[in-house]
This record gives C-alpha cells, sequence and structure tokens, in this order.
C-alpha cells in the first residue's frame, strides 16, 4: 500500500521519524487528514518505507502526546484532531524587509545622531564589567543598582536639580515600565490628568490599572489651575520641558502653581522629565520636584540621550511611595539589564555623560537652526511649533490634504516622518537621527510633495 501524503527521503538531515511526524501533522492541518481517518499500521509503514518500526512508533508516539492522532487498542492509529483552518501563515521576508527599509530622510525620531555618541567609549564600559564575573553571577538588585543609583544622585542633581538621594531612586528598563510600577504604588481605579494625545503610551498603562483618564485645559504656559480644580485628579501628568499651545518650557510661576494646587488637594505630581537635561538654545530650568519633594514623582530617561538601544531610566519617590515600595520589593524583579546598569555608572562617574550632554547640545543646537531655516524657506509663513527637548518640529497640513496619498508619495520619496497628529491635523520631523547635510534637501522634498497634493 502506498501512503503518499508521508513524505520521506533518506537523503535529507533531518531525522527519519520527524520527516514522517511532519508529513502526518501536516496531512492533518491542511484537511487531507479528517478526524476519524485510519493512519497505516506501524508495521505497514515501516515495510513499505524500509526504515525501523521504532522510527514510525517515535513519529506516532510524538504526535499523540500532541494530540494529532490516538491508539484505539486492537485497532490501530486514528486522526484525533480536527482543525478546520488555520491562521494565514505571515510573509515574513516581506514584512522583514519593510520593518529594515533604510529611508534617505528619516525624520522619524527613532534613532539619534551617530556622531553624537562615542561607541567606543560604551562599549569599553561594557567590556569593563562583562570582564568582571562575579558581578554578573547574582541578581540584580530589585531597584537598581546601588552604584548607578549613586551615580544618578549626583547626576540628577547637577543637570536637572533633583533633590533625591540614592535611597529614593529606583531604576527600570524604560519610562513604561516604571509607570507600571508607580502605578502599583499609586493603586488601582485612580483618576489622572493628562495632555491629550502627549504620551499616548503611559495612557494605555494607566487604561489597565482603570484608571479613570481626563484630559486638562492649557494655555500659553501649560495646564491650567481651573482646568485641575474641575477636573479633580488624584495625579496629574506633566512634561514641563514641552507644554502650553506652542509646546515651550513651562515657566516657574506655573510649576508653583500646580505644586500649591497638589499640596492643597492631597494630589501628586508625576513629572516626566524627558530630554529635560538637553534643552540647548536656552539653560535648562529646574524640575518641578526641585521645588517639591513631597508631591511630585519624578521621571528621567536615558533613550535620547544616550542611546535608544539602553533602555534605561528612572524615578525619584516621595516618602510615602518609597515606604509602598520597600513593602512589596520582595515580590519585584528589575527589568534593567545589570550589565547596562553598571556600564552607564561607570560612564557617569568617569565623566563620560558629561562631554556626551557638551556635544549633544552642540549638535542638536546647530541641526535646529538648519532645520527651522529650511522650513521657513520651504513653508514661508507658516505657524510651526519647535520642541527643543524633544528634538522636533510640527508643521499643519493644509485642510485639503489627502494624509493617505502625501505619505505614499513620500514613501516613494524615501522620506519618513514622525507618527501623524489626526486632532490636529499637524505632522511632524524630528532631527535626532537624521544627519544635518540632509535636512534642507529633506524638507525640500517634503513642501514639493504637499504642494503637489493638497
Amino acid at each position: 500500500m502506498l501512503y503518499d501524503f508521508i513524505i520521506t527521503d533518506k537523503k535529507l538531515k533531518k531525522p527519519m521519524y520527524q520527516q514522517i511526524y511532519l508529513s502526518i501533522r501536516q496531512a492533518i492541518e491542511d484537511g487531507s487528514l479528517k478526524k476519524g481517518d485510519k493512519l497505516p499500521s506501524i508495521r505497514g509503514l515501516s515495510n513499505d518505507r524500509g526504515i525501523s518500526k521504532t522510527t514510525v512508533t517515535g513519529a506516532y508516539d510524538q504526535l499523540c502526546v500532541e494530540g494529532y492522532i490516538e491508539s484505539r487498542p486492537q485497532r490501530g492509529y486514528f486522526v484525533a484532531a480536527e482543525i478546520s483552518k488555520l491562521p494565514q501563515k505571515t510573509d515574513t521576508a516581506e514584512n522583514g524587509e519593510k520593518k529594515s527599509r533604510y529611508y534617505a530622510y528619516d525624520f522619524s525620531g527613532k534613532s539619534i545622531d551617530e556622531s553624537i555618541i562615542d561607541l567606543a567609549e560604551w562599549r569599553k564600559n561594557v567590556k569593563d564589567i562583562v570582564n568582571r564575573s562575579y558581578l554578573l553571577t547574582s541578581y540584580g538588585d530589585v531597584q537598581g543598582e546601588e552604584a548607578l543609583r549613586e551615580a544618578l544622585h549626583k547626576y540628577a542633581l547637577g543637570t536637572r536639580s533633583v533633590n533625591a538621594n540614592a535611597q529614593n531612586i529606583v531604576v527600570g528598563a524604560g519610562s513604561q515600565a516604571l509607570l507600571y510600577l508607580l502605578c502599583s504604588l499609586f493603586g488601582f481605579g485612580k483618576t489622572i490628568a493628562v495632555e491629550q494625545a502627549a504620551f499616548v503610551q503611559a495612557e494605555a498603562v494607566f487604561r489597565s490599572f482603570d484608571y479613570d483618564v481626563k484630559y486638562f485645559e492649557q494655555d500659553a504656559y501649560g495646564v491650567t489651575i481651573d482646568s485641575l480644580k474641575e477636573l479633580s485628579p488624584e495625579i496629574v501628568l506633566i512634561n514641563p520641558n514641552f507644554s502650553g499651545s506652542r509646546g515651550d518650557s513651562m515657566p516657574v510661576n506655573r510649576r508653583l502653581e500646580i505644586i500649591k494646587w497638589a499640596r492643597q488637594n492631597n494630589a501628586l505630581i508625576l513629572e516626566d522629565d524627558y530630554n529635560g537635561e538637553l534643552r540647548y538654545r536656552t539653560l535648562p530650568i529646574p524640575c518641578v520636584q526641585h521645588y517639591d519633594v513631597d508631591n511630585t514623582v519624578y521621571i528621567g530617561s536615558f533613550s535620547k540621550v544616550l542611546l535608544p538601544s539602553v533602555r534605561l531610566s528612572y524615578t525619584v519617590l516621595p516618602e510615602l511611595l518609597m515606604n509602598r515600595f520597600n513593602k512589596v520589593r520582595h515580590l519585584m524583579n528589575q527589568t534593567a539589564s545589570k550589565t547596562e546598569q553598571l556600564a552607564l555608572a561607570n560612564y557617569i562617574n568617569y565623566g563620560k555623560i558629561d562631554v556626551h550632554l557638551r556635544k549633544a547640545r552642540r549638535v542638536y543646537l546647530e541641526k535646529s537652526k538648519t532645520l527651522i531655516a529650511a522650513v521657513e524657506r520651504y513653508f514661508p509663513n507658516t505657524d510651526y511649533g519647535f520642541n527643543e527637548t524633544a528634538l522636533y518640529l510640527t508643521l499643519p497640513l493644509p485642510e485639503s490634504a489627502d494624509k493617505k496619498i502625501i505619505e505614499e508619495a513620500l514613501e516613494r520619496e524615501s522620506v519618513r516622518l514622525m507618527p501623524y497628529d489626526r486632532e490636529k491635523n499637524r505632522i511632524a520631523l524630528s532631527f535626532s537621527g537624521i544627519a544635518q547635510e540632509k535636512l534642507e534637501e529633506g524638507v525640500r522634498i517634503l513642501s514639493k510633495v504637499i504642494s503637489e497634493h493638497k
């Protein structure tokens, strides 16, 4: 008897039992074999293919374990699984090609300028930690490595005027990971006020903890106190480096007003100090937490300051939350790489981060000037917005413009932008990763595409 659906080839390196197993499984999954169909006997298949009964038995046993077939005493083996329709297979080659596509003019903000980071110096610090095996043969501190927390204490105080000690700093693998931790400390079902569409990843975390997410109103200086009074949130999330109707830095008076409101209403301020140390057109303003250590939770990140691939962020907790953390720390695990934590501690302690920041400020200042000049040239009289610390510029799209057609045209021109702001009908151009010499040409192409499709 011939069993054509079972493909075996002794020339292949793949074991024979596995070839039989895969052939039968495939026949069941694609519907060639139905539930209740009888399979060839072990002896019959063994004789037909000139292989041992042990080989056939191994394949059948695996199929039985996985539930594809079943053995019926004195009767043989029968198909047991009923598979109506398998999910369509993903074309991994096509998807991989799309994900790894090179853009000649990449304004997406998904990378930083290669000229800023001294990769050789960073590798040296990582290698130094890896070579000290005794540091890597134990689990990391759930709060973050003490060496890094001590270094962050000095760094955050010097660059952002953060009031903290190492005992109140908690390290995590990125801001989103820290938000999950913070929400567990805040508790479930809270009311939080945020800027609409400003930090959608944070909103997703809040909603997973059953938070009532409300959107505050802003004026030219940031969130208004009247709006907070109306919403009565228990927590307010702010980014003081990018606030107000034009995305400017929040002035000190407004920061102090928010602190006063939080104290009077027993509320918490969650300060996302994203890239606060990267201010280069003006001097950095002290963070909100500098003025208030009791009601403000500070979050700092190194994703754009150092390397996007180094997912290290930190939070500074008020005493109330630090006490809650200490009560449950035995139930938690550290999410950040111990190797990268210790390497960053060295990078800070050896003064390399200071050199890095000075260079970053210089490079981004020049790039921002080039981008603004190009926008003013190719988009004259346009009400553009500029975010210094987040390293991007926004432009309004004409109301008549077809966004989808523009996106397709930009793809053909090898131009990539940041996500489109549907609420405000604005596009955004980050200058963090694109080379300075490509900025003007990229803006020129963008202007041409929009003018042709508006």
